[in-house]
């Protein structure tokens, strides 16, 4: 069993960065494979970035690629996501999730675990 818990989120105008955190409990976080998603009203979830249980592998969705980054660290078991040049079409309540395949995926059915979510406005 792994929770997952979102901080980070918040207020921020175009062209601004923010650092999105997930805390990991479980002593098996260092197998699990780490994603993040987001979402907005009437729209599906979808896919931002992903990393392997290495954190050598890493994934993202076309409209993020090259401003935002996905790491990890499996000693303080936690996951992040650095996000660059923010732009409206970004707000979303962004989730942390955990897979137990540990490779990285950018499929939203092969996590197992998913955090509350935080949310991020981009104001234009």
């Amino acid at each position: 069993q792994v929770q997952v818990v979102e901080s980070g989120g918040g207020l921020v105008q175009t062209g601004g960065s923010l650092r999105l955190s997930c805390a990991a409990s479980g002593r098996t976080f260092s197998r699990y494979g780490m994603g993040w998603f987001r979402q907005t009203p009437g729209k599906e979830r979808e896919f931002v970035a992903a990393i392997n249980w290495s954190g050598g592998l890493t994934y993202y969705a076309d409209s993020v690629k090259g401003r935002f980054t996905i790491s990890r660290d499996n000693a303080k078991n936690t996951v992040c996501l650095q996000m660059n040049s923010l732009k409206p079409e970004d707000t979303a309540v962004y989730y942390c999730a955990a897979a137990k395949v540990g490779y990285g995926t950018s499929r939203l059915s092969e996590y197992d675990y998913w955090g509350q979510g935080t949310q991020v406005t981009v104001s234009s």
